[in-house]
């Protein structure tokens, strides 16, 4: 069966905010679904998300209040991303719109919502679980939707196997998403991020312990990006001592000599380049999940990314990113894991 392709329904200025949202939310990763019933404590939830690395947000309707919340948290926060969840009417479209909301997202899939939100030139994430309404989704021009409930529906096996003819669509799966199944999810090349309410538990709120919040979110995200040491690369100056340091690896502690174009290993974990490259002493691979939400994270976190360092693989997939920043003399530089 042919892929279909996505009909265009929508202005090009709304398109060009979807992919943007899309890339912004990709970014991040995680989506926390946010119920607050405490108007007051919007400015202190948005700092704690952010706090953790996660400077996004979709606040329900689901409580009252949620395009007030939605107010605080633009206004103290202009450069954050906050969107508006379980939009079902046209009514509470214009109420999240109005208070800033930079997208709207729904459990379902309502056409007179999608298209009225999509006038305004607000992107609309509907919710889907079935071909019929990826089509639907396709005929209004979007080829980004929110999949709901997730796990309930059969999870990432159930996805893969609905959306196969539908090449172009991404999904945002949210429902039973946690910090245990999250990586599942996003290493399909389809999903772009996932929702879930596991960041902001109830409890949490409710005592408004906003140090446990941050503390949720920076674990997801160190989850997500699952960092891990992969090698260090010593630099040499000519062939002969990247060999001959190589060699005393092997002897002292039967870490087998690999000799390559460029460099010497000795085992997978010692590199021994045959001339200076990068760092003053050399540099040290850091593997993670998504080399491209960990350039972001990293940012946040006040290191800068070398953008004439960063590569990209076949598929079009950031794989290869170096920081700035030296290390005690070693140049960083992020991997995609295999």
């Amino acid at each position: 069966m042919a892929g279909k392709t996505v009909k265009s329904a929508i202005k090009p200025t709304v398109k060009k905010k979807i992919d943007a949202l899309a890339d912004e939310l990709e970014n991040v990763g995680i989506v926390p679904v946010i119920k607050l019933d405490k108007v007051e404590n919007a400015e202190k939830l948005a700092k704690a998300l952010r706090d953790g690395g996660i400077n996004c947000a979709e606040v329900t309707f689901r409580a009252n209040g949620a395009d007030e919340v939605i107010k605080r948290m633009t206004k103290a926060y202009p450069d954050m991303l906050v969107g508006a969840g379980t939009v079902l009417t046209c009514e509470q479209a214009d109420a999240a719109i109005k208070s800033g909301a930079k997208f709207c997202v729904a459990p379902g899939l309502n056409p007179n919502v999608v298209k009225h939100c999509l006038e305004k030139g607000v992107p609309f994430a509907p919710g889907l679980s079935s071909s019929s309404e990826i089509e639907q989704a396709m005929e209004l021009g979007l080829d980004f939707a929110k999949f709901f409930p997730a796990e309930q529906e059969g999870g990432l096996a159930y996805i893969k196997a609905v959306s196969a003819p539908y090449p172009q669509m991404r999904f945002m799966p949210t429902g039973g998403i946690s910090a245990d199944n999250i990586n599942s999810y996003l290493s399909f090349k389809k999903v772009v991020c996932c929702g879930g309410s596991w960041i902001v538990p109830a409890k949490l709120l409710d005592a408004e312990d906003w140090e446990g919040i941050t503390k949720l979110c920076r674990e997801a995200i160190d989850k997500m990006l699952g960092f891990t040491m992969v090698h260090v690369g010593l630099n040499c100056a000519d062939p002969q001592e990247a060999e001959s340091v190589a060699d005393g690896f092997e002897k002292a502690f039967g870490f087998t000599k690999k000799v390559g174009n460029s460099s010497v290993f000795a085992s997978t974990y010692m590199e021994m380049m045959k001339s200076p490259f990068r760092g003053t002493h050399g540099h040290i691979a850091v593997a993670t999940n998504s080399v491209k939400r960990a350039a972001y994270q990293l940012k946040l976190r006040g290191y800068e990314i070398d953008e004439t360092s960063v590569k990209y693989n076949a598929e079009g997939v950031m794989n290869v990113a170096y920081l700035k920043d030296e290390f005690g003399g070693f140049a960083v530089h992020l991997v995609l894991k295999k």
